[in-house]
């Protein structure tokens, strides 16, 4: 794999990670769900996976990076399973809207398992580690665009989050932004 594919992998995966966090925040601001603490801590996963594939975009390629990413949907998918099985049983109610039948959480389950598959699977093409980062320059073009919206949805994600919490732990089921109160 040749560094300027690797460049335009790691763009359209960090696009859609802001995707993934855009559609969040619509429901959230469009909709009024406010996220759940088990939620804005599945989104952190989301932002920190994003982290790991700007960091490609931006210092090229690396194991490390790409262990980055593995790591974040990791524990992002043990939250989001978390959540599921709390959810799983009879009776117990679910939170939040469904998306095509499923729950954004079962769906972040989901996009957890294949992060952690496509990021293992880039690893295996060591050509985009040797040949000196991405082709066409750090952040350049639609890949600095991409970037800084993956940028200002992190930064709407914590100001969100501390909008709704304030300065203490997050209500299990946030019905108001406290700080707005």
């Amino acid at each position: 794999m040749s560094p300027l594919l690797s460049a335009r992998l790691n763009a359209l995966g960090l696009l859609a990670i802001s995707l993934v966090l855009v559609a969040a925040f619509a429901d959230q601001l469009l909709f009024g769900e406010l996220p759940c603490p088990l939620c804005i801590m599945q989104r952190v996963g989301f932002v920190a996976v994003g982290l790991g594939l700007a960091l490609n975009l931006r210092f090229g390629p690396r194991p490390s990076h790409y262990a980055v990413m593995i790591l974040s949907a990791a524990a992002g998918g043990v939250i989001s399973v978390r959540q599921v099985l709390l959810h799983i049983v009879p009776g117990t109610g679910t939170y939040g809207s469904a998306l095509f039948g499923m729950h954004y959480y079962t769906w972040a389950a989901v996009l957890a398992a294949a992060i952690i598959v496509g990021a293992a699977l880039m690893l295996m093409f060591e050509r985009q580690f040797t040949e000196g980062g991405t082709a066409d320059g750090p952040l350049v073009g639609l890949s600095l665009a991409i970037f800084a919206l993956a940028t200002l949805l992190a930064f709407g994600n914590g100001v969100s989050t501390v909008l709704i919490c304030g300065f203490t732990e997050c209500p299990d089921n946030p019905t108001s932004y406290l700080l707005l109160r």
